[in-house]
């Protein structure tokens, strides 16, 4: 459970039509925050919308003590959200999420997104390469160029960077989760597979990712998205089964997630 505060909007970017980047200055946010877990904010104006909406953590920059998130205005709430200008306070819960990515020293780590499931897997990037990671392959999938978001940013803490798009508009066409098949059926001779796959993006793609791991024997975790009402585990809106329990065990993306071993449950 994380922490409830009005925070100050102290950065505000338009890095697409409707896409926007906020960074909110929070020290005690910022020093709870782990990679994978995300914020309910409040996006009431008047009497609605009632629900917070969950949104991803994108960056921690303990430096300036800025908690920073991304999103895209898809309806009522966000576009609420979207015109919060800086210096205006916003109401937020978070860190919240016990399932997070597991940061370590690898030798070769995968991470894989698609479209607005990049956001969160920037922190992920980063927090691996200040780990010690080695080799950081990051594959980027979006449906075109227009849609292609934080290249450079990426860049700059990846090894590798591939990004496709389903087009071929801009750069590799195709599927991202092609490329890391290729890739990692290429490096399986030089002993360079990656020793865990991370991945977030739309529920087609994880399924994927997850099927690829399990058939090339991958540790690998996902990042998964559902819609939370509540974001403590007590209305069960987001609930997901678990693996192999014949008696339909289940536990909560909000409270147990966001981030579980792939060969936990079943999506």
């Amino acid at each position: 459970m994380g922490i409830h505060r009005c925070v100050k909007l102290v950065n505000k970017e338009k890095l697409k039509d409707d896409i926007f980047k906020f960074s909110i200055e929070s020290e005690e946010m910022c020093n709870l925050a782990k990679p994978g877990q995300f914020l309910e904010i409040k996006v009431l104006k008047g009497i609605e919308p009632l629900l917070r909406r969950p949104i991803s953590i994108y960056n921690v920059d303990k430096d300036k003590n800025w908690l920073e998130f991304i999103f895209q205005v898809k309806g009522k709430g966000t576009k609420i959200l979207s015109e919060v200008e800086v210096g205006q306070e916003i109401d937020i819960v978070g860190p919240i999420g016990n399932g997070i990515f597991d940061i370590k020293n690898y030798e070769n780590a995968a991470i894989i997104g698609g479209g607005i499931g990049v956001f969160p897997l920037y922190e992920l990037a980063k927090e691996l390469k200040n780990a010690g990671t080695k080799n950081i392959n990051t594959y980027l999938g979006f449906r075109s160029k227009d849609f292609v978001i934080l290249e450079n940013e990426f860049d700059d803490v990846s090894t590798n960077l591939i990004i496709t798009t389903d087009d071929g508009s801009y750069k590799e066409k195709g599927f991202a989760i092609n490329k890391l098949k290729e890739d990692i059926e290429n490096q399986n001779s030089e002993g360079k597979v990656p020793e865990v796959i991370f991945a977030c993006g739309p529920l087609p793609m994880l399924k994927a990712v997850k099927q690829l791991a399990e058939e090339k024997n991958i540790p690998c975790q996902l990042s998964l998205e559902e819609r939370m009402a509540c974001g403590l585990g007590v209305c069960l809106g987001c609930a997901v089964k678990l693996s192999g329990t014949e008696d339909l065990q289940y536990k909560h993306v909000c409270k147990d997630g966001p981030v579980f071993w792939a060969n936990e449950v079943e999506i």
